[in-house]
């Protein structure tokens, strides 16, 4: 029993030892002052959408990053994930890139204490905007950030997204 212990923790430490990948950092819940925030939808006629827009999101979390992914069985990058979730979701089809999304007819929100679930949030990395989540509420979004990685939840205020945070859009109205 004790080597069969001791075998399968070395198996789980050789597994860890990979090349490591440029990750961003994750932050805990505890550290976004939006997490006391109450809940917001975007308004009463979108609740239901906005609803299913969040649990779409939050469901593919842990799912491979893959540039230029579009599918939980391929994976997904930023954009293909936000898209997937919006078609799935709500039935609305979205551009390929974060650029094309963020230039899209809907409602600015400039505010992170104004976003609601749903909301498509923006950030401008390298002087342009070339990252894109969904936000699900208490100061937290789902998105792919990066190679190596996976869909995660993250907080928008943390050092890293709160510093390249451009601003929301409202799709759902």
């Amino acid at each position: 029993m004790r080597y069969g212990l001791l075998g399968g923790m070395a198996l789980l430490l050789a597994a860890c030892a990979g090349t490591p990948h440029k990750r961003q950092p994750t932050y805990k819940t505890s550290h976004s002052a939006l997490a006391d925030l109450p809940p917001r939808a975007p308004s009463a006629a979108s609740a239901g959408e906005a609803n299913d827009v969040l649990f779409r999101a939050i469901g593919l979390v842990g799912t491979p990053y893959r540039w230029g992914g579009n599918t939980p069985d391929s994976g997904f990058d930023c954009s293909g994930l936000v898209d997937y979730i919006y078609r799935a979701a709500t039935g609305i089809s979205l551009p390929r890139t974060s650029h094309a999304m963020s230039t899209m007819q809907g409602r600015k929100v400039n505010r992170m204490t104004q976003l609601a679930s749903g909301d498509l949030v923006f950030f401008d990395i390298g002087g342009a905007i070339s990252h894109v989540g969904v936000y699900v509420g208490k100061g937290r979004f789902v998105h792919a950030p990066n190679s190596g990685g996976t869909v995660r939840l993250d907080d928008l205020d943390g050092p890293y997204w709160g510093d390249h945070f451009a601003y929301g859009k409202r799709l759902l109205e």
